[in-house]
């Protein structure tokens, strides 16, 4: 049994969460708000959810270095050595490289969870246990496990996982088999069929040095800089950037690592998950929901029997459905004729736009030229 010293979180929370424009803006991102109004912001939920089973000063916060004033006010408790601001967004790796680089100096033997900071997660006794399960496969075994969750729907901006053969000795881990990020619909649809495939939830478990060791090996672009990193983290604070992470490549761990190690594992989970990635999802689980695998919508999410989504307002439909609006408190909408649309509103700014349509969100995000203002 591993020490509960020697477990450790990384919180990701540097995204600008543009995909659910306008309510998220780059001055005030998703993972600071209280998207689905459950009275803490995502960021607050998430460290809540892992501080239940991992020790505080366990806990590490990656965020942009404009956002520290947020970070500091909705996380009041946490040390600034425990938070890491990127100067410049460079994907999953930087700031996963160098988290580690910093928990390894503390603890060589550490077990990391990474999470994003943007999830609702339900049933939180099975998700401790299915992170503990997962914490302690990592100490006693070389390799990165993926916590997966089956698909309810062929969701196109997923990242879906296939499972191989299951490792000998456990009963729950398997090996992964593919990496696939977002596939189109036909593909998408014939994953979640097969019963082979499962979503990536952006949420790993490994030990410290055995990823250090494999992003030396399979990313030559850390090469150089790692080492760097690794004496920064030994002689100096957390609150140091290193000199050279601007120059870093964009890139995602599944990408750079995950994909090209011989030890990649996946654990299905049976936790409610939804991921407040776009307005298509967080409409679709919310309305998978009421039944399914994803968390229950809280008390200022509802859902009518035409699959309308309200959240934080209130609305009233006619010959409507499969809409999803989100309006600021005390303001109501009358909807008619409507199906299938998202309407949002935050900040002077109302969106109305097919739900499923993101070019045309991002076209409009593109016009409005309000978060290059805000910046």
């Amino acid at each position: 049994m591993n020490k509960p010293s020697e477990n450790y979180c990384l919180i990701l929370a540097g995204g600008v969460g543009s995909r659910l424009w306008p309510v998220s803006r780059s001055h005030l991102p998703k993972q600071f708000l209280d998207i689905p109004g459950s009275g803490m912001t995502l960021l607050q939920q998430t460290y809540e959810r892992f501080s239940r089973f991992i020790l505080p000063e366990n806990i590490f916060v990656s965020t942009q270095e404009r956002y520290l004033p947020m970070l500091q006010s909705q996380l009041p408790k946490l040390p600034r050595s425990q938070m890491l601001l990127e100067p410049v967004r460079r994907g999953t790796l930087a700031p996963v490289a160098w988290a580690t680089s910093a928990i390894a100096h503390q603890c060589p033997d550490a077990a990391i969870v990474v999470t994003p900071a943007d999830q609702e997660i339900s049933n939180l006794k099975i998700f401790e246990e299915d992170i503990m399960h997962g914490l302690e496969f990592a100490h006693s075994h070389q390799g990165v496990v993926n916590l997966g969750v089956r698909p309810t729907r062929p969701d196109t901006g997923y990242g879906y996982v296939q499972v191989g053969e299951a490792v000998e000795g456990e009963s729950r881990i398997m090996r992964t088999k593919t990496f696939t990020e977002k596939p189109d619909e036909n593909f998408a649809r014939l994953f979640m069929e097969s019963g082979e495939f499962y979503w990536n939830t952006g949420l790993f478990v490994f030990g410290a040095t055995y990823m250090m060791e494999n992003i030396i090996k399979h990313v030559p672009e850390y090469r150089d800089e790692f080492p760097e990193l690794a004496d920064i983290s030994a002689t100096a604070s957390t609150e140091v950037v290193p000199k050279f992470y601007e120059a870093l490549p964009m890139l995602s761990l599944e990408h750079a690592v995950l994909e090209h190690t011989g030890h990649s594992y996946i654990m299905p989970c049976k936790f409610g998950w939804a991921d407040m990635g776009t307005w298509l999802s967080l409409g679709e689980d919310a309305v998978a929901g009421i039944g399914g695998v994803t968390p229950q919508p809280p008390a200022d999410l509802k859902v009518d029997g035409r699959k309308n989504v309200t959240i934080h307002c209130e609305a009233l439909f006619d010959n409507a459905s499969g809409n999803i609006v989100r309006l600021p408190s005390g303001r109501q909408a009358m909807i008619s004729g409507l199906d299938g649309f998202v309407i949002a509103e935050e900040g002077g700014v109302l969106m109305i736009c097919p739900k499923g349509d993101d070019s045309a969100m991002r076209r409009l995000h593109t016009l409005s030229n309000l978060d290059k203002i805000e910046s």
